[in-house]
């Protein structure tokens, strides 16, 4: 049971939901704005202490003054009752990032991304502020309602204007993130909170820390010390691009990473993109008039059926030839090539020396392709322009990929969207859409595509 007596009464029914660091987080009624936040109260065995509590101030201090910053948790009311500090800010329902890993482990690399890049729109924020946060990690990177993401907790940040806090050669933040300045008690710098993130970003991808050890201190130490391992050791599906991102994001010297959380972020997203080859997601080539397209498949259609007629008739006439033959010892072969643009027929018939039906030798089956595969040709014909041809191909890609979660799909699914819109089709189109974004992220080729089908199709898309 929660003494509300702790809290200023127009809090009502608080309910604890996080505890630890320098304080506990309340779930609490506002009675008077009508909404529900969050409260976070100093733990009473540090009212007492006049440096704690001034950083516990320096908290509030600090987040204010990105009340407008994206992706930054939004501070309601800072004061004082009976003798403890308090906070009050937004209550973010979704949990946090810690929450999420704990429950499903590595996360789809376009949903990583997604939340890599709201954290970093928040620490950018943060750093051209003056402030570092200094304990980047999970349990610190909340989720709302639409699953996106916010920076809290800027209990150990520290603001360049707001003085320091702590004393030379203290360790503030936590082992599993900890950059190797902070490990050796030197003063955190906006490199330090770009280290931390890539630490987040290698547990996302993989559902490991890059430095996991029995104890916090061995993990410290080896944020100092240890090689970086690769991530695509832990998660074989991640490309070798990717290590050398995170490897620079994981520098021991600050100088050697990222210059901003949102470079990192970004080339994190190009690398991903270049390992993908021909299954990027690229821009709207140029359609083909409508009609034109229309009467094109109907063409070939045609031709290929004259040109079949014409080699069966060949066939046959070869057939009665070796028919008439008499005391032939050896087999008869007749290999008729018939190719126009976009078609090519050839038949083999041979003849036995007594009268028997035609043994047509038949091309061996291809080996049958992965969905990855008939993606990556379905991409080609579409760069081609040749979008009938590429449809059943990304249709066979879509349907063989779905629910993996990985990159590969999400271009799937964008690229048989792509092509159905080029031949002026709607039908499901924004749903293909949706799942792409679902698992790579926001991408303005997306919204571009999006935008396109909604104007042209209203709601048949979502058919």
């Amino acid at each position: 049971m929660v003494d509300e007596s702790h809290l200023p009464e127009r809090y009502r029914n608080p309910k604890r939901i996080a505890r630890g660091g320098m304080g506990e987080v309340y779930r609490a009624e506002d009675a008077d704005l009508a909404r529900i936040v969050a409260v976070k109260l100093l733990s009473g065995r540090f009212a007492d202490n006049d440096a704690i509590r001034g950083r516990f101030t320096r908290e509030a201090l600090a987040v204010a003054r990105l009340s407008h910053a994206p992706s930054t948790v939004t501070i309601f009311d800072v004061g004082e009752h009976r003798g403890r500090p308090y906070i009050v800010m937004e209550y973010l329902p979704g949990g946090s990032l810690a929450d999420r890993l704990q429950r499903e482990g590595a996360q789809p690399v376009g949903r990583s991304l997604e939340w890599l890049g709201q954290a970093a729109a928040a620490l950018d924020a943060a750093h051209a502020n003056g402030i570092v946060h200094r304990d980047v990690k999970p349990a610190n990177l909340l989720l709302d309602s639409d699953d996106r993401v916010k920076v809290a907790d800027f209990g150990v940040a520290s603001a360049a204007d707001l003085g320091s806090f702590t004393e030379a050669g203290t360790v503030v933040g936590t082992a599993g993130y900890l950059a190797p300045e902070q490990a050796r008690g030197e003063r955190a710098t906006p490199a330090s909170d770009i280290y931390a993130l890539t630490v987040v970003a290698f547990e996302l991808l993989t559902g490991k820390r890059p430095f996991e050890r029995e104890s916090s201190t061995a993990e410290a130490i080896a944020h100092v010390s240890a090689p970086i391992p690769p991530a695509s050791d832990s998660n074989p599906e991640l490309p070798p691009e990717v290590d050398d991102v995170l490897a620079r994001g994981l520098a021991k010297d600050p100088e050697h990473r990222f210059a901003s959380a949102a470079e990192f972020v970004g080339a994190l997203r190009d690398a991903l993109d270049r390992a993908a080859g021909t299954t990027r997601v690229g821009a709207l080539p140029p359609a083909a008039p409508a009609r034109e397209r229309s009467r094109l498949p109907l063409l070939l259609l045609l031709l290929g059926g004259a040109l079949l007629a014409g080699v069966l008739a060949a066939t046959l006439l070869a057939r009665d030839d070796g028919g008439e033959t008499a005391g032939t010892t050896a087999p008869r072969t007749v290999k008729e090539t018939v190719t126009l643009p976009g078609t090519t027929v050839v038949q083999t018939v041979t003849t036995a020396p007594e009268p028997a039906p035609p043994t047509t030798t038949a091309a061996e089956e291809p080996p049958a392709e992965s969905p990855s595969e008939s993606n990556d040709r379905g991409f080609e014909l579409i760069q081609a322009g040749r979008y009938e041809e590429a449809l059943p191909l990304l249709e066979s890609a879509v349907a063989g990929l779905a629910g993996s979660g990985d990159t590969a799909e999400a271009y799937a699914n964008y690229n048989l969207a792509f092509a159905r819109r080029a031949l002026g089709q709607c039908e499901g189109v924004v749903q293909l859409l949706d799942r792409s974004e679902q698992v790579q992220g926001k991408r303005k080729e997306i919204s571009r595509l999006r935008k396109e089908t909604e104007r042209s199709c209203g709601d048949e898309g979502d058919d």
